[in-house]
């Protein structure tokens, strides 16, 4: 198979789809690997370093778009990207349609079948896919919210893990998962007070065994959601639902009894957001204010250290790349856990909670996938 590595065009976005490594794998299980010129550059990885591995370095994304018989990628395809896609191809990447109609629709146009990392699942029922890029922007949620709480930056001018004698910021995650408990995790180390609210016991009592009782843990409910929020420095929505668009858990509303100059970070953006006035924003402009809030809403927050993101992600994604590139579509037919990933086939949608979310007809990849 001929599988295809764009560059990246989202905003500064400097991850890559295939590291220099795993193209190597690539080749050497017999596939011919076309890297756009400059495609790694993000991470350091110049054109020769694809070509010592065995790839071959294309000047163009349009080069690559026409020729490879799969594309790998990270974020999801941009307007001038989705166009040249075609049926037959392979679309490989994150793809985060449900808050996304325009992109649904132009992949729904182009007649290729576009498996998404997101959704991909495993033996356990996790997202092995969206593990790696969730615990990176779980820590790297902590480290924006410290510099978003700076008085120059609009915030109320506090440092998170306080200093003997003064009180540490208030830091609550909404959302036991992933983000949230790496985010946990980091606010714990600056020394933060922590709070996380989930829906799950069986989660929270792990997560009061995992921190050994140095962050509470509360059942999220409306009364105890306003609590928390209402008392916080720094609120980091890491709440996921699979495929489906985030639910906005807290509205304008609250807001207005929030401390002025808090800090909200909404890890979850690239689904919709779990604030009602989250709106995508860009590491080239990350934050902006409302109702005294200040809100970053970057929705590719691991961007912002690609060396470790393209790395992560690579690791995680290869296993499933090989098989595609070894079977094609029989690969989804074979594993149930790639048929999961896939969202577009062929014209339509095969994903039930991003067809629920658009109000869109939804096919079953079991029924519509066929070699």
């Amino acid at each position: 198979m001929r599988v295809g590595v764009p560059k990246e065009i989202k905003t500064h976005e400097y991850r890559v789809g295939l590291t220099p490594g795993a193209a190597r794998e690539y080749v050497a299980a017999g596939h011919t690997v076309l890297v756009e010129t400059k495609a790694g550059a993000g991470i350091g990885a110049d054109d020769e370093a694809y070509r010592r591995a065995g790839a071959v370095a294309v000047e163009t994304a349009a080069e690559i778009f026409a020729q490879a018989d799969m594309v790998v990628k990270v974020k999801e395809p941009q307007p001038s990207e989705w166009v040249r896609l075609r049926e037959e191809q392979i679309l490989f990447t994150y793809l985060h349609l449900a808050p996304d109609p325009d992109q649904t629709r132009g992949l729904l146009a182009s007649g290729c079948t576009a498996i998404a990392y997101e959704t991909v699942t495993d033996a356990k029922g996790g997202l092995p896919l969206l593990a790696p890029m969730s615990e990176v922007a779980g820590r790297l949620s902590i480290e924006a919210a410290g510099a978003a709480l700076k008085r120059s930056a609009g915030g109320r001018g506090l440092l998170l893990g306080g200093v003997p004698g003064v009180q540490p910021a208030r830091v609550v995650v909404i959302g036991g998962g992933v983000v949230g408990t790496h985010a946990a995790r980091m606010a714990v180390g600056l020394g933060a007070e922590v709070t996380v609210l989930d829906r799950s016991i069986p989660r929270l009592r792990e997560l009061d065994e995992q921190f050994a009782g140095r962050v509470r843990t509360r059942f999220s409910t409306l009364e105890t959601l306003e609590q928390e929020v209402f008392s916080a420095d720094v609120v980091i929505g890491a709440v996921l639902v699979p495929g489906a668009s985030a639910p906005k858990l807290v509205t304008r509303a609250m807001l207005r009894h929030m401390r002025r100059g808090s800090v909200i970070v909404d890890v979850a953006i690239d689904q919709g957001g779990c604030f009602e006035t989250s709106r995508a924003t860009t590491h080239a402009d990350p934050t902006y204010e409302v109702d005294g809030v200040v809100h970053y809403c970057v929705a590719n927050m691991p961007g912002a250290v690609p060396l470790t993101s393209s790395y992560a992600l690579t690791n995680a994604t290869l296993p499933f790349g090989l098989e595609l590139a070894n079977k094609g579509l029989r690969a989804v037919v074979d594993n149930r856990h790639l048929r999961e990933g896939v969202n577009i086939h062929r014209g339509r949608l095969t994903n039930k909670a991003v067809a629920d979310s658009l109000g869109l007809p939804f096919a079953p990849a079991e029924e519509t996938v066929a070699v």
